[in-house]
């Protein structure tokens, strides 16, 4: 994609749903079974964001970019548009971010810190994406 596109629009929610299922194999993602809300608070058009990811056997099976309530999911993050933007950008880790406070998980945090360096590998592919924010 050579043209950016903007943070948190479906564009960009498109270029990530293809990013993640030609880079991230099932192998790469340990074969995970878990689904992922992120809430995106205090967005730039004053409203309320959510991405939801969904993976089966390691699959994306469903990505959704939405406002209001997201879907059920096994884990809740939320937090600032900004630390998510930040997350994004690769300027602080997603790991960091909620173990200094600046996220908050709703979810089994053991097995959360497990999925770590999976929940890297989407963020490092959603850094590539060339984004206005």
């Amino acid at each position: 994609m050579a043209e950016k596109v903007r943070y948190m629009s479906q564009a960009w929610r498109q270029e990530v749903e293809r990013r993640i299922r030609q880079e991230l194999s099932p192998e790469k993602m340990n074969h995970l079974t878990s689904s992922m809300s992120n809430i995106y608070l205090h967005c730039p058009d004053d409203k309320d964001k959510y991405l939801f990811f969904k993976f089966e056997g390691g699959k994306l099976v469903e990505l959704a970019l939405g406002e209001g309530e997201p879907p059920e999911a096994e884990f809740r993050i939320t937090g600032p548009y900004e630390i998510f933007a930040r997350i994004s950008r690769s300027e602080i880790g997603s790991q960091r971010a909620l173990m200094s406070g600046k996220l908050k998980l709703k979810g089994n945090m053991i097995k959360a810190l497990k999925l770590a360096s999976i929940s890297d590998r989407v963020n490092k592919v959603i850094s590539s994406i060339d984004a206005e924010y």
